[in-house]
């Protein structure tokens, strides 16, 4: 009987998970049309099958009871930070530029309209548009739009930080705190409460910072599991990794310990208001950190 019981439990786990894989590969047909509707955006590399299915798998096993169109917003705003991290991190040159698409992205969040020449700014004004016809908008919007601006500030430091240690070396490098306080450039929280709109998991602002302080400290340990998976390509690329700031990778780990345990305090206190936020950043947690123990979203550059 006990036999029984554990392969009847085996058998609806491996069901479960075909079901995430087959709303995955249909949500894959949704981020291919974008990609296709902004072709300057979204070059062949990096840009490709292996970052967009590793989208949207891990939208589709964060949600296990989602369908396609619950999923959907979140995997689009994914793709529009991976685009914008792009653009930041590699194709521009100066910091004019930079502060050009922060400043660009930043109007458009406060609802002008954008320009038409800049891919970047026309699929965040797409994004935005579709949120704000979801219940609750107005209130919930200045949420959505603080988490804009903390993704872009973030993204800017850290270009300064990057630009600053190329120039003067490990002494420009910041301190593994002050790096780690900056992971909103990662843009998760700003994925997740573009979700949690659509989803409609909170009634008021209040509620979505409860949903938001929580998902920061997913956000954290992101940015650690990340930078232990990237090391590596960091160092080609020339990007920043938590390991280049005088840390062992085992005490990153210990780092990454501690936030996993802050993640699952946070998100226990909000299981019983709030099951499917607290599930969700649960199993994303989950998902990224078997996920990242083997590969990275990235494809060749």
């Amino acid at each position: 009987m006990t036999a029984f019981v554990t392969e009847r439990d085996d058998f609806d786990a491996t069901v479960d998970q075909g079901r995430a894989c087959a709303v995955a590969m249909d949500c894959l047909r949704d981020l291919e049309r974008c990609a296709a509707a902004y072709p300057a955006l979204f070059p062949a590399k990096p840009f490709g099958p292996t970052l967009f299915s590793g989208v949207t798998l891990v939208h589709a096993f964060a949600c296990p009871e989602a369908t396609v169109d619950r999923i959907r917003i979140g995997a689009r705003v994914t793709l529009w930070v991976f685009a914008a991290d792009w653009l930041v991190d590699t194709v521009a040159t100066s910091r004019g530029e930079i502060e050009a698409i922060a400043s660009g992205c930043a109007e458009v969040g406060e609802g002008a309209a954008p320009d038409p020449d800049v891919p970047l700014q026309c699929l965040l004004a797409e994004l935005r548009d579709e949120l704000a016809a979801a219940p609750r908008w107005d209130e919930l919007y200045p949420v959505w739009r603080d988490q804009l601006d903390r993704y872009l500030s973030a993204s800017v430091r850290e270009w300064d930080w990057k630009v600053a240690h190329a120039s003067r070396g490990e002494a420009a490098l910041p301190a593994f705190e002050d790096y780690l306080a900056n992971a909103a450039n990662l843009g998760a929280t700003f994925v997740n409460v573009a979700h949690w709109i659509h989803a409609g998991a909170a009634r008021s602002a209040g509620e979505m910072e409860r949903l938001v302080a929580a998902g920061d400290h997913m956000q954290r340990a992101l940015r650690l599991l990340n930078d232990l998976a990237t090391y590596e390509r960091d160092l080609s690329w020339g990007d920043l990794n938590g390991l280049m700031l005088g840390l062992t990778s085992g005490d990153v780990t210990r780092r990454l310990d501690a936030l996993v345990a802050d993640c699952g305090a946070a998100t226990g206190a909000l299981a019983a208001e709030f099951p499917e936020p607290a599930v969700h950043l649960r199993r994303q947690l989950a998902y990224s950190t078997g996920f990242y123990g083997l590969t990275d979203f990235w494809g060749a550059r």
